[in-house]
């Protein structure tokens, strides 16, 4: 096989896949790599990873690029690694990505930079047979996709059954406010107000990663539906998605808008209903915003 078979091969990767030099300068991307970031080629190479363009964070919100990023390590030391991060798209939502890091060598064994091959850890289950779904029940939300206040009222209501008939709390509730966001439509308008909204939820959307439903419940409110055991874990849970949208922002060339969200979450307990736990997790929310906003406050019941 000759060095253009490779090649094209390699271009033609449904996953991402970038080389870098020793210096950390990308000289090779691929359409897998355009696909999940929404940067072109034309816009990466030539460009160093130490420029930030993706932003790679991990699940506790540490920048990983200005740090222990695996491509130094690996062009350092020559060990392969593997990591779950989550990479800024080009819209500025985050994506959670599971990376290969291998070395490059030369004929001499001399490490000559690394590739870094990258595949989106989103739940693979069938988005446009739900999408289909939820536009047939007008349970969509036009702006932001995600479903909409009275699919959530709906999954709510499911979940509580489940819950009295198994008699136990098995999931969790959040209701999530985006912070000052009036100052945003009042600065940048209510275009860029709307982007930030498709931000705030596709990140909201991929923080969960599967496990949970995020709907929008109204304006700048969203409500997430989590499984999770104990209030400790529905925490931890609140507490990444509160990091990763405050890591994330939009950028449309005259605007570099980033926010943050106030969150409230709490375990449901047999004999709630739908009101019951929402008010409960609206009113902790509140309690995040009186103590300064961009935090989470939680209770059992």
């Amino acid at each position: 096989m000759d060095a253009q078979s490779c090649q094209d091969i390699l271009e033609n990767l449904y996953d991402g896949l970038y080389i870098v030099d020793r210096d950390r300068k990308i000289t090779f991307w691929n359409k897998g790599a355009e696909k999940i970031t929404g940067f072109k080629n034309a816009e990466m190479i030539g460009s160093y990873c130490w420029d930030n363009m993706l932003t790679h964070v991990d699940s506790e919100g540490s920048f990983l690029c200005l740090g222990t990023c695996p491509l130094a390590q690996t062009i350092d030391d020559g060990m392969t690694r593997e990591a779950e991060v989550f990479l800024r798209h080009k819209e500025g939502y985050r994506v959670p990505v599971f990376i290969r890091v291998s070395p490059i060598r030369d004929l001499n064994g001399k490490i000559t930079g690394a590739v870094e091959i990258f595949n989106d850890n989103s739940s693979k289950i069938d988005l446009i047979n739900q999408i289909d779904q939820l536009q047939a029940l007008s349970m969509l939300d036009s702006l932001t996709g995600l479903a909409n206040r009275r699919y959530a009222e709906i999954h709510l209501q499911g979940k509580i059954k489940e819950m009295s008939d198994c008699g136990c709390s098995f999931f969790g509730v959040l209701f999530i406010d985006i912070d000052d966001f009036k100052k945003v439509n009042d600065k940048h308008g209510h275009d860029v107000g709307d982007e930030v909204l498709k931000m705030v939820s596709m990140t909201l959307k991929r923080g969960v990663n599967g496990t949970g439903l995020v709907c929008r419940w109204g304006g700048e409110e969203f409500v997430v539906v989590v499984p999770v055991g104990d209030i400790h874990m529905l925490q931890s849970v609140a507490e990444r998605l509160r990091i990763l949208v405050k890591r994330s922002c939009f950028s449309n060339g005259q605007h570099v808008v980033s926010v943050t969200v106030s969150a409230g979450a709490t375990m449901a307990v047999p004999g709630d209903t739908v009101d019951s736990v929402v008010k409960r997790a609206d009113k902790l929310m509140f309690q995040s915003k009186k103590l300064g906003k961009n935090r989470v406050s939680v209770k059992l019941e």
